[in-house]
């Protein structure tokens, strides 16, 4: 049996490409079965790669004696083994409590944190850790219970970047975008039977958490609870939850591959606190991919965040595909999308975007009428044009472009500005029936961020406004059967 062990890790160290000869690798090594025989492995494989280990161990402050009993257990046999050995204490309880979180997340993070300064001060590139098949069995089926993606039901991964683990909850230091660290569970196709079967065989004698069989924590219900409850309906099912995630990996790869090529076509900018997507192009995307971008830019601008709600993510994707401009959806730690008229905006929920339709930088413009009317320190400009009534185009009334509006040119004549909102404005807007609303009110429930109001153009006659453009017609100079003339105008870039 130890052999067969053995070649299997062997087999999947050289299948993921874990180890390269002559590298320093640290094993985490809590002085439980996993990664007893974890180090016990290496050490046996050491020769054969050329490694040096470097044994790590962090009290956590949680179990007490038993705690203090595990971290001398490892460094005395660290000490038999000849490897050198570095044990570290963290109040993990008191860190849980600050940063309000679950105590096993915590624990999780803390340890991770750890084991990467550890590795950057000894120059070590690779992390060794003892999760087995069976964690990797529980791990799928927890990220399937709690709504995960297809990220999540990966399930752990042979090899990972550490960067990507987010650990600046436990170390706000870390720098391991530049410390180029890989985390690497070489026991991930061992079962823990197997694992204990080599304890045995080999003499060892790990220590006991009793912690493993309090099922208050979630990972114990499953393992003690309901996988045994799912083997009476499955006695396979282990099996099947690893084969599932390893198909899952291989698919998620290929999504990841077609989210890059979409990114580079859908991305107009991107900073640290915003990124911004072309409407258009995004909305062409297949939905899948729609998705995958939107969680890409949240993941980006919120590197830390672990775990992307699927509500925020399908609200943010309905607001994006079609609710009218100025609309907003609330996206995870402060975010906000915010749509624009050809681009939408992921930022800081404070950022303010500047607005991608033609602003009005002035208090007001004369329009040309007809003529070209370019806006101040704008691309756009106000093409406009009087046209027969019976020579408008067959599209007229179904007009979509709310950047072009039809108006009867006997109403509103020639001596038309183009404005600002001012204080008390009002106007009749189309579908009213003739019913004032103030400009204020109207903009308010067309949801166009406050930043933006006063930006936007408003056509204006001597005696009333005609269009606030971009937005509603004003009832009165709406185009009727006794219409002769019609005034065409259209904001172009």
């Amino acid at each position: 049996m130890s052999g067969k062990i053995l070649n299997q890790v062997r087999e999947t160290i050289e299948h993921y490409h874990l180890l390269d000869d002559g590298e320093t690798v640290v094993v985490g090594v809590s002085g439980g079965p996993d990664s007893l025989c974890l180090l016990h492995i290496l050490r046996q494989l050491s020769t054969e790669f050329d490694l040096r280990l470097h044994v790590a161990h962090l009290h956590h402050r949680i179990r007490g004696e038993d705690a203090d009993a595990d971290a001398a257990f490892v460094a005395a046999l660290a000490q038999e083994w000849g490897l050198p050995c570095t044990v570290e204490t963290r109040d993990v309880p008191a860190m849980a409590r600050e940063k309000k979180l679950a105590v096993e997340e915590m624990a999780r993070l803390t340890r991770y944190a750890f084991l990467a300064r550890l590795a950057h001060h000894i120059g070590a590139g690779k992390i060794a850790v003892g999760h087995n098949a069976d964690d990797q069995t529980e791990t799928v089926l927890m990220h399937w219970l709690r709504g995960s993606g297809l990220a999540g039901l990966r399930g752990m991964l042979p090899l990972t970047p550490l960067r990507q683990l987010r650990l600046h909850l436990a170390d706000p230091d870390l720098e391991l975008e530049s410390w180029h660290l890989y985390l690497i569970r070489p026991l991930l196709e061992v079962t823990r039977a197997d694992i204990e079967a080599y304890c045995a065989a080999h003499g060892l004698q790990p220590r006991f958490d009793r912690s493993n069989l309090d099922t208050t924590y979630y990972r114990n219900r499953l393992r003690h609870e309901l996988l045994p409850l799912l083997e009476t309906y499955n006695p396979a099912i282990r099996q099947v939850l690893r084969r599932s995630a390893r198909v899952i990996t291989d698919d998620y790869a290929l999504l990841r591959a077609e989210m890059r090529w979409a990114w580079r076509q859908v991305v107009l900018t991107e900073d640290r606190r915003a990124i911004t997507f072309d409407l258009d192009c995004w909305r062409e995307l297949p939905t899948s991919l729609q998705r995958a971008t939107l969680r890409e830019a949240i993941h980006r601008l919120r590197r830390s965040l672990r775990n992307i709600n699927f509500v925020h993510v399908e609200d943010a994707m309905l607001v994006a595909r079609e609710k009218p401009t100025g609309s907003q959806a609330t996206l995870p730690r402060g975010l906000m999308l915010t749509l624009g008229y050809d681009t939408f905006v992921v930022a800081d929920a404070d950022y303010i975007p500047p607005p991608d339709w033609p602003a009005l930088t002035v208090s007001s413009l004369p329009l040309n009428i007809p003529g070209v009317t370019p806006l101040p320190d704008s691309p756009w400009r106000v093409v406009a044009r009087v046209v027969p009534r019976h020579k408008l185009p067959a599209w007229w009334v179904d007009n979509t472009d709310p950047w072009q509006a039809f108006l009867d040119f006997e109403v509103v004549g020639r001596e038309l500005i183009l404005r600002r909102r001012e204080p008390g404005d009002r106007f009749c807007p189309l579908g009213l029936g003739g019913d004032q609303k103030l400009v204020g009110d109207f903009l308010i429930n067309a949801k166009v961020p406050r930043v933006w109001r006063d930006l936007v153009p408003i056509v204006a006659s001597p005696h009333h406004i005609v269009w606030i453009a971009g937005w509603r017609v004003d009832e009165r100079a709406r185009v009727t059967m006794d219409t002769e003339r019609v005034l065409h105008l259209a904001f172009r870039r």
